[in-house]
């Protein structure tokens, strides 16, 4: 793949390390990687023991010879989503809204749809480059009677 940088690792575990579960094992061992990131690569078929695809479950054995592949996560794209929203307001300049409760204002770790974001994204079209790529429009929340009100751009 042209302009994806893939790091390959290879590990033995000791003695110490036999009967521990693959991500545990791997996330002490590749420190720089979510047990999280390791899981996904691992399900994503990336991490190989004994020139097998693994799963996170498998204990690893003493000697046994495992392959991490570390591929670079896609970009994350904010992308217009039909999701229920309440505007408040709408005006040439801004947007005020009444967020519900639980709604991610942006994506982020974990929250790569179905935000503020995606959804004004829908309802609008467009909105300013503030706040960049992943988080355009999102300037201001004001507390109304214990609520907060974001004001997007």
């Amino acid at each position: 793949m042209p302009g994806n940088s893939t790091a390959q690792q290879k590990l033995t575990p000791s003695s110490g390390d036999a009967g521990r579960r693959l991500d545990l094992f791997l996330s002490e061992r590749v420190p720089q990687l979510s047990r999280t990131r390791i899981q996904e690569l691992i399900r994503e078929g990336n991490v190989h023991v004994d020139g097998q695809i693994a799963r996170a479950s498998h204990r690893v054995a003493a000697g046994e010879s495992i392959e991490i592949a570390v591929l670079p996560r896609p970009a994350m794209v904010a992308a217009p989503e039909d999701l229920p929203l309440d505007l408040l307001l709408v005006d040439d300049d801004f947007v005020i809204v009444n967020k519900p409760a639980g709604m991610v204002v942006h994506a982020g770790a974990g929250h790569a749809r179905g935000t503020l974001v995606n959804a004004l994204l829908h309802r609008l079209g467009k909105l300013s480059g503030t706040g960049g790529a992943l988080r355009p429009g999102i300037v201001h929340r004001l507390k109304l009677d214990g609520t907060r009100e974001p004001i997007g751009a």
